[in-house]
This record gives structure tokens, C-alpha cells and sequence, in this order.
């Protein structure tokens, strides 16, 4: 059976989740790249250092994103969304993003101590502080969520 997800569970499936891909305009050129996030008050958060996806959203911030659970090829779901890219600038909404990223990545690796670039490190010494983190969310103004699911008779 294929199907549409209702909002409730694309939130949930978003709440669920934590890598998705982000989908960008990058001058002529379409840039579609993994990242981890955190899904809070229809907005996807997440943070980078500087770079390709960066500079493209900050020249075109109309960005899309999409997730999916996989249970097989003919159980599955997935979300698409729309949203504008926008950079958070408050200290306390920054702290709080980076706080719940950290937490969603955190029970997900083996040696967090030698991932200093999400701000994990065994020692404060090894996080290298030259690397500007922006912090940055996508406010969603549209979302599409689909399903299948074929039950074993």
C-alpha cells in the first residue's frame, strides 16, 4: 500500500531521525549533502563550519530537505520539506541547538573524544577554536511526507 504521511507523522519521523539531506543551489550547480540535525518548532537545526553549502545558502536561501527510514524496499518513509535558510544569532538559541545536536550525536558514535569538531573532546585543548561554527536552522513552509508498506499475509 502506498500512502501520504499525515503531519503528525512527519514530525515524527523528523523528531525521529537525526541525518538527513540537505538540498541547496550552488550558482548553477545543485549540492545535495548528508547532515546531522535536530528537529524543533518546524524548523530543521543544525551546524558547519564554513564552506560550499554554506555560501550557497547564504545566496540563495530557499533550500529543501529530505529524510527517509528504510525498513526494505517496499517498507519505507520519507519527508520532503521546503524552507529558507536562516543563520541563529542569538547566544541562548545557539547554545540550545548545539546542545541538542550534541545530545543526538553523542549515543551514536564509539570514540566521542575523537570527534572534537562537534565539540566533544576529552580535553577543552583539543577542540580547535580557529573554526568558526554557524549554527544555523530551516524555517519549513512546506512539507510532503509518503509511505509504503506491504504486510506479509
Amino acid at each position: 500500500m502506498l500512502g501520504e504521511l499525515t503531519q503528525n507523522e512527519i514530525s515524527a519521523l523528523l523528531s525521529k531521525l537525526h541525518i538527513g539531506r540537505l538540498g541547496c543551489q550552488a550558482e548553477t550547480e545543485m549540492y545535495i549533502i548528508p547532515i546531522n540535525y535536530v528537529y524543533r518548532k518546524n524548523s530543521i537545526y543544525a551546524f558547519s563550519a564554513g564552506g560550499k553549502k554554506i555560501e550557497a545558502m547564504r545566496k540563495n536561501p530557499n533550500v529543501c530537505f529530505q529524510v527517509d527510514e528504510i525498513i526494505d524496499t517496499f517498507r519505507w518513509k520519507s519527508v520532503l520539506l521546503w524552507g529558507k535558510y536562516e543563520e541563529v544569532t542569538d547566544p541562548s538559541e545557539r547554545q540550545q541547538a548545539v546542545q541538542a545536536l550534541v545530545h543526538r550525536i553523542m549515543p551514536l558514535t564509539d570514540l566521542p573524544s575523537q570527534h572534537p569538531w562537534h565539540g566533544i573532546a576529552s580535553v577543552e585543548q583539543d577542540i580547535d577554536t580557529k573554526v568558526k561554527t554557524i549554527v544555523y536552522r530551516i524555517l519549513i513552509y512546506k512539507s510532503s511526507g509518503r509511505f509504503e508498506l506491504h504486510q506479509n499475509t
